[in-house]
């Protein structure tokens, strides 16, 4: 006998169910543009935490119930990559065909995903960081932007927006 109560989600957006994505977007719109998955959840639909454009998260059980996660729930191989709201709309308005995120990342994803992923990993950098800088522009310096690849990198090493433009402060202004 085979039931999806026991089987882990496989990290692919398109087969969560649609009225899943509804209520994930739902929070996104309250909470934050953007959500990563846990792929530790069930077929049912996996946890996930809402982020918004200061790097809050806040973390939600499968039925959208507010979540205290585990310590590594949502590092590592443990969770997906982060999905922008636009994606999260488009893999609904699509039957989760949406571009670039037929397999979110995680368990199973290995090298196949090498070129396709470092290019959503940029763009991924990309709107955070236009994100970060769009609600903070009043107070960052004049000419920060002259500093965009630098930025860049250091968000790429693990850096938060925040973090990645205070240190460009710090150094250059």
């Amino acid at each position: 006998m085979t039931t999806t109560k026991n089987k882990r989600w496989n990290g692919k957006i398109e087969t969560l169910k649609g009225d899943y994505l509804k209520d994930v977007i739902r929070q996104m719109e309250t909470y934050g543009d953007r959500v990563q998955f846990t792929l530790g959840g069930s077929a049912q639909g996996p946890n996930y935490q809402v982020i918004n454009s200061a790097g809050k998260k806040m973390a939600f059980d499968n039925n959208h119930h507010l979540l205290h996660p585990q310590d590594n729930e949502f590092t590592g191989s443990n969770a997906t990559g982060v999905i922008t709201l636009d994606q999260v709309k488009t893999a609904l308005a699509g039957g989760g065909k949406a571009s670039g995120t037929t397999r979110v990342g995680g368990v199973g994803s290995g090298s196949s995903r090498s070129s396709a992923a470092a290019v959503k990993a940029k763009d991924l950098v990309d709107t955070e960081k236009y994100a970060y800088f769009k609600n903070n522009r009043q107070m960052l310096p004049r000419g920060i932007e002259a500093h965009s690849d630098e930025i860049t990198e250091l968000m790429k090493k693990g850096m938060s927006a925040e973090e990645a433009f205070s240190e460009i402060v710090k150094r250059h202004f």
